[in-house]
């Protein structure tokens, strides 16, 4: 059976958090709430703090798998943007109402990675993951984008099911994707292409690319929460988003010019 690294507390955590997000003394300043997934978080972070100084207002960002962060949003109904790892949850928040502005921002691509330098010589074939000589971990596709688009690229592939039986774990985000394989607990994952390129990853994850027909790149898209209580600057942060010098942002990070 795979074991799934799920925190039943996620979404209870993150309505704890919110109560917290903006303390007393800052009522008087404008805040913004963000629901960022955790691919995301750094060149979003860093959009924020321009946006901070340009605007005198204050950001604040939840982070987490798309999937638990959208939960939170209908649960808690508060917020003002979302940025999820695919654009099928942006489809969702607009479906269900919660999301009405929208701007393409980036790009994200899946791709397996394993060890630097790829010790065990895994080839580079999404038949690798059904391999039982390693010790594979895949993403929750009922938590995160990434586990979400891995059963996509699978089902193309055609081999969903026998991938699922030789998972040894589940777990919910890019994050503790790549942090499986630094710590060599995982032979195998698949995760979000940008994260092999982060500072304190490089050095550590070998990527095995995946053929673009089961793998095509991802419009990363941020959208405006219909409840948000600042829509007007909600909106301003949207635009400057997706302008030239945040997407040069999101480039910066992997997330836009994606091979």
């Amino acid at each position: 059976m795979i074991k799934k690294l799920i925190s039943v507390a996620v979404i209870f955590s993150i309505t704890l958090s919110l109560a917290s997000c903006f303390p007393e003394e800052q009522k008087s300043q404008k805040n913004l709430l963000i629901y960022c997934g955790i691919t995301m978080i750094r060149p979003m972070a860093e959009i924020a703090k321009i946006f901070e100084k340009k605007h005198d207002c204050k950001v604040v960002i939840t982070k987490g798998g798309s999937g638990n962060l959208l939960k939170s949003i209908k649960t808690n109904m508060v917020g003002d943007l979302y940025l999820p790892g695919s654009e099928t949850y942006i489809k969702e928040a607009v479906s269900s109402g919660l999301v009405a502005e929208t701007a393409p921002v980036g790009f994200n691509k899946a791709a397996m990675m394993t060890l630097k330098g790829n010790p065990l010589n895994i080839p580079e074939d999404l038949s690798s993951l059904a391999n039982s000589s390693y010790y594979v971990v895949i993403g929750n596709p009922k938590s995160g984008s990434i586990g979400r688009e891995t059963k996509n690229i699978l089902k193309k592939y055609g081999n969903f099911d026998q991938v699922i039986k030789n998972a040894r774990q589940m777990t919910t985000d890019s994050k503790d994707l790549i942090r499986v394989i630094k710590d060599k607990e995982a032979d195998l994952v698949i995760n979000w292409f940008a994260t092999s390129t982060w500072p304190e990853n490089k050095d550590f994850v070998e990527v095995l690319p995946i053929d673009e027909k089961y793998a095509a790149k991802k419009k990363l898209v941020l959208g405006v929460l219909t409840v948000s209580k600042h829509h007007d600057l909600a909106k301003e942060f949207l635009d400057f988003a997706a302008s030239d010098a945040g997407r040069k942002i999101f480039n910066k990070f992997g997330l836009y010019e994606i091979r």
